[in-house]
């Protein structure tokens, strides 16, 4: 019996340090894949963002404002509408968000146009109720047509856009193991989340 006993507790160890090990592989597996898709200062870009979703892009009109007779001093905004799919943080699933950008800060990131798939790293509002992609193109991950899926992504300074803060970094992400193709926005999801609760 007692020998019975034993080997059973020696097998309740060797699962439970099995599954311990297994989590803490696919917990690495996904901070790599962060940062394989979002570059190494990965975490910096999520604790930074004040809106975090996958969506889809409604609408992107020219910018406003500047040029608007109506308004005299007024800022020049790009407005955006998406609709939240994946939503992780500072939005709902299923919400449809309209965000204002400075038309400056749009020249900085990859354009946008209805129908594409997108996950987004946003600044929180400022006091003029702007936002823009955190890092500008590193912000900002285009989504294969499922929108469950990292399409295959150029690096930004290979499209000549620059951003403030994280610069440089683009250029020196590692390809992904077996091409984005195969990171999924669950994947970025659940390290993008450990990050911020960090």
């Amino acid at each position: 019996m007692r020998a019975s006993r034993r080997v059973l507790a020696v097998a309740l160890v060797c699962l439970a340090s099995f599954c311990l090990s297994s989590f803490a592989a696919a917990q690495q597996s996904d901070e790599v894949v962060a940062e394989s898709v979002l570059g190494p200062r990965w975490k910096q870009l999520s604790r930074r963002a004040g809106m975090i979703f996958a969506g889809t892009v409604l609408t992107a009109a020219a910018p406003t404002g500047a040029n608007d007779r109506t308004a005299p001093g007024a800022t020049a905004a790009v407005e955006l509408r998406f609709r939240v799919d994946e939503a992780i943080a500072g939005v709902e699933r299923g919400q449809v968000l309209t965000i204002h950008e400075w038309a400056g800060a749009w020249s900085m990131h990859r354009p946008m146009a209805s129908g594409q798939h997108t996950l987004i790293f946003l600044y929180p509002p400022s006091r003029l109720g702007l936002t823009s992609p955190v890092g500008g193109a590193l912000g900002q991950v285009a989504l294969d047509p499922s929108g469950k899926n990292v399409a295959e992504r150029k690096p930004a300074l290979a499209l000549g856009l620059r951003s403030e803060g994280l610069r440089n970094e683009s250029s020196r992400q590692p390809r992904v193991p077996g091409g984005a193709r195969n990171v999924s926005v669950v994947q970025l999801e659940r390290a993008i989340r450990r990050a911020r609760e960090e």
